[in-house]
């Protein structure tokens, strides 16, 4: 383990990550909780785990992301299969899913489409946590639907969500309730500048959003003033230093912007906006 820590820290992993990193790769290769680990961390190895481990921290020291190592990435609760086909679930996307359960109401159906599902964190949550609505979930990528499929089953709501494959809301049809969406929102030109784990693993099409990183959200934006009933609801993640861009493209959209969620670190992440009744 100090080793491993020793190698990550070489690499460029912070000491945070490093310590955490080295951690939960072992408890991964033990298929261990953390109060196992807690409780035996100092007893002898099982065989083979030596040649295992450093199999697996190889790959963190090249920046692969853990999650795409251990293959399980927590959301909202629930654990997720994520791999290089899919961007990897972020905490603050949770704000999307605690707007949209706190605000629609949970007893009746209500149509909702997660537009660039991509693991299929939003609209499985959803699902999951409202069984009377009718979720909808899109995505350009055939191999993010896949995985969203798997994540779907693997949660027992795969009859509640239609996966359909497109780019945005084309491939939809019809009124929805709320569009959700965290889509791509990365300005290309900020790449050079970002961490490998991001730039050099994720799908670079469900990061970047065009130059500036808005191209994408302001299309989602227009196409979805058409397609939401009157007082309908879109909920859509965007990044750091973008709320007046997002505030404006949705205003120019037709719709009104309702607020903005802020992150634990008091970042504006989210757009909150709705069409007028």
């Amino acid at each position: 383990m100090t080793e491993a820590r020793h190698q990550l820290l070489s690499a460029g992993v912070d000491e945070h990550h490093a310590r955490a990193d080295s951690e939960l790769l072992a408890r991964h290769l033990l298929q261990w909780e953390r109060a196992a680990w807690i409780i035996g961390a100092d007893g002898a190895a099982p065989d083979a785990f030596a040649e295992a481990y450093a199999r697996l921290v190889a790959r963190r020291v090249r920046r692969e992301p853990v999650a795409y190592i251990t293959g399980v990435r927590e959301f909202y609760g629930r654990a997720f299969h994520v791999s290089p086909a899919v961007l990897i679930p972020r905490p603050e996307t949770e704000l999307i899913v605690d707007f949209v359960l706190a605000t629609l109401p949970a007893d009746r159906f209500v149509r909702v489409i997660d537009v660039g599902t991509g693991s299929g964190a939003l609209a499985v949550t959803l699902a999951a946590e409202r069984p009377a609505w009718h979720i909808e979930a899109s995505d350009i990528s055939p191999a993010a639907v896949a995985v969203a499929r798997r994540n779907a089953e693997a949660h027992g709501v795969a009859r509640a969500i239609t996966f359909l494959e497109g780019d945005l809301l084309l491939p939809t049809m019809g009124l929805f309730d709320a569009i959700v969406s965290n889509p791509p929102y990365v300005a290309r030109r900020d790449a050079p500048g970002m961490v490998p784990d991001v730039v050099n693993h994720e799908p670079h099409t469900a990061l970047f959003g065009g130059d500036d990183g808005l191209e994408i959200p302001r299309r989602l934006l227009l196409q979805a003033t058409p397609r939401l009933v009157p007082g309908g609801w879109l909920v859509m993640e965007f990044g750091y230093g973008q709320e007046d861009a997002m505030r404006a493209a949705a205003v120019d959209a037709g719709l009104t912007v309702v607020r903005v969620l802020e992150d634990l670190q008091g970042i504006a992440r989210t757009l909150v906006a709705r069409l007028a009744t």
